[in-house]
């Protein structure tokens, strides 16, 4: 067999060479991995606007009160920083759910589940008024998407975000959604509910026997 003379075999390398760098320098999709990256800055706290913010309508988040007992900082809550979604700002929520019993909703806007509860969580709330706090956590890192939805279905509870998932952290959650966190007045967890309410009735008997508050 003969040889493949020298010149094809320079002219060969050559060809992969051309290839190589044509591939290199091949414009590449926009949505590929860069505007992931995009996506993400943009679904951030500064990204959100205060129109966005506005059109959700959602109540304000709990604040840190003048109370004394029992003390702000107890808890696996106790000094985590988290934003709230009414307006972006940074709240300490161990502190701001100190002295009264509370009911943590962990969701996300991609949640079908989720989405036929809030309104039941809506429901309770508004029944249960200052005897519980009801607040949603949006656990994805995409706030925008969490407000459109909250929007669309016209629940306006006081939320925070929460995309890290430092909620479920601490309170040893499974990684599923939706999860009710009960939490006591003195900052300790009661329970973790890993189910979806369907009404507010539902959500009454459950708060009644995991924090014995009727409502």
């Amino acid at each position: 067999m003969k040889s493949v003379p020298t010149a094809w075999r320079w002219a060969f390398v050559v060809l992969i060479t051309v290839v190589a760098l044509a591939v290199a320098v091949w414009p590449r999709d926009e949505h590929g991995a860069s505007s992931v990256t995009a996506t993400a800055v943009q679904d951030g706290p500064a990204a959100v606007s205060d129109d966005q913010r506005a059109a959700a309508a959602l109540a304000d988040c709990p604040r840190p009160s003048a109370r004394t007992e029992p003390a702000p900082d107890a808890g696996p809550l106790a000094g985590m920083v988290v934003q709230c979604l009414a307006d972006g700002r940074p709240i300490d929520l161990g502190a701001a759910l100190a002295g009264r019993p509370a009911l943590l909703n962990l969701w996300a806007f991609y949640c079908e589940p989720c989405a036929q509860e809030l309104p039941a969580l809506q429901e309770y709330a508004n029944r249960a008024g200052d005897a519980v706090t009801v607040l949603t956590v949006h656990s994805d890192p995409a706030q925008t998407r969490g407000l459109d939805r909250l929007r669309a279905l016209g629940v306006h509870l006081p939320g925070v975000q929460d995309g890290d998932g430092k909620v479920r952290s601490v309170s040893n959650a499974p990684r599923v959604l939706p999860i009710s966190i009960l939490v006591r007045a003195d900052g300790s967890i009661a329970k973790v509910l890993v189910q979806p309410f369907k009404s507010a009735d539902e959500v009454a008997a459950a708060v009644e026997q995991g924090l014995g508050v009727a409502a």
